[in-house]
């Protein structure tokens, strides 16, 4: 059986019980990197912002087709989902995650974003 990449930090040889099939009980030391600290904890913030520029974008839309933006207010929403957008794609990029490593997986829900936008 797979260990988990959550538990990847804790040594092998102090959880014998992982090898039985039974729940992991970490007791020895946990060696955390500062790196992957940072980019979960990047990864974490960016798939928020994704979450909520997807709504933004959705919200957008649903106020362009029913008629509720002027021409000028439809043109400066749009270059600002794009410059967003952008910059998700740069922050993404600095930290070394995909769009699919924003995209958690909720089980029997299914996936956080749309498998298509993620």
């Amino acid at each position: 059986m797979n260990r988990p990449e959550w538990l990847s930090a804790v040594d092998p040889s102090e959880d014998d019980d992982w090898e039985h099939g039974s729940e992991p009980r970490p007791r020895g030391r946990v060696e955390l990197d500062r790196e992957g600290a940072e980019r979960g904890l990047a990864g974490l913030v960016l798939t928020l912002v994704e979450l909520i520029r997807q709504l933004m974008e959705r919200q957008a839309v649903r106020r362009m087709e029913h008629g509720d933006l002027n021409e000028a207010q439809i043109e400066e929403m749009g270059t600002t989902l794009m410059a967003l957008a952008e910059q998700m794609e740069q922050l993404r990029d600095h930290f070394g995650l995909s769009a699919e490593d924003l995209n958690l997986d909720l089980g029997p829900l299914g996936s956080l974003l749309p498998r298509d936008r993620a």
